[in-house]
């Protein structure tokens, strides 16, 4: 992959039409806010962007995806956001892989799977990186974009709690509400609101909880029979991953997202002394140290042994 800056990254973008904007399986607000803030810039520009996903948008960021005007056009040129690796793209946009002409990230364990792109791991969330571009191509940034680069903030740092809400991530936070990005609803509707399902989703999860290594491990999983009995929603569960870091000990907490069968989505939670990226690259996934993914085939049991076991082995290495 070419490695260019973000006033190169701008330059190709006005120099594209027809354009398919990529986002992770499973997608978070980051990946939302990146591909809605950067299709939405495009258009502004008089060109055809629309976002895909492999997954449904969670209904959580329904102020940014609801009403959004779909594009129907033959895709010229195809752009991925917020998107380590082709492992990620999931069966609806397995057919883009090989295709992607410019990549947008943040994550260090990039594959480089694209023709061309930016990837800055000093980022705490993608959307700084869109934001940057957006300006060097000279689109105005509006309340809406405003409203989705701050999204993709506030979720990627936990709303600024996490290693990576670096300086320059509240510098951009607070340019974003100067220019209308609606920061107190957002953070409610992200971080304190809670489905009766979801809470239902979470009570589930939690009767599932499993300790190891003494208790610097936990895990959890959230399987389609609890989805099936909380009435809850797949994306009703992106906030579930955290629930076992939070726990007083544990050093990496472990969550397993039944997928299609036989398949699971592993999001990992770290201490800043456990790599949770270099864990799951073991698996072909990636990340950042503190949060990272992957998936893994097997029953639930053999998946969780196989995490289980990696994650071990790094925690009793630092001992």
């Amino acid at each position: 992959m070419k490695e260019i800056t973000r006033q190169e990254a701008a330059e190709l973008l006005k120099s594209y039409d027809n354009v398919a904007i990529l986002m992770h399986q499973s997608p978070d607000g980051d990946a939302v806010g990146c591909a809605y803030a950067l299709c939405t810039a495009l258009r502004r520009l008089g060109k055809k962007a629309q976002p895909f996903c492999t997954d449904p948008m969670p209904s959580t960021y329904s102020y940014l995806t609801e009403g959004y005007e779909e594009q129907v056009f033959e895709v010229e040129k195809v752009v991925s956001v917020d998107l380590a690796t082709e492992n990620l793209f999931g069966k609806k946009l397995s057919g883009y892989c090989g295709k992607v002409d410019l990549c947008i990230d943040h994550h260090g364990s990039n594959s480089g799977y694209a023709a061309c792109g930016i990837i800055d791991a000093s980022a705490g969330a993608c959307a700084q990186i869109v934001a940057d571009i957006i300006d060097c191509m000279g689109v105005t940034i509006d309340p809406y974009i405003a409203d989705a680069i701050f999204t993709g903030i506030t979720t990627d740092t936990g709303c600024f709690k996490f290693s990576n809400a670096k300086a320059d991530s509240f510098r951009m936070a607070a340019d974003m509400i100067d220019k209308g990005a609606r920061s107190v609803m957002i953070n409610r509707l992200v971080f304190d609101t809670k489905s009766r399902e979801r809470l239902e989703a979470e009570r589930l999860a939690l009767d599932s909880m499993r300790f190891y290594c003494d208790g610097r491990i936990a895990t959890i999983r959230v399987t389609k029979e609890m989805l099936r009995q909380s009435g809850a929603e797949e994306s009703d569960t992106e906030g579930i991953a955290s629930i076992p870091r939070q726990i007083a000990g544990v050093q990496a907490g472990i969550t397993l997202r039944e997928k299609d069968e036989g398949r699971y989505k592993i999001s990992l939670r770290t201490t800043d002394d456990v790599d949770a990226s270099a864990i799951c690259a073991r698996f072909g996934g990636g990340g950042h140290k503190a949060a990272a993914g992957c998936s893994i085939e097997g029953t639930a049991d053999e998946v969780e042994k196989q995490i289980v076991q990696a994650a071990s082995e790094m925690i009793e290495s630092k001992t």
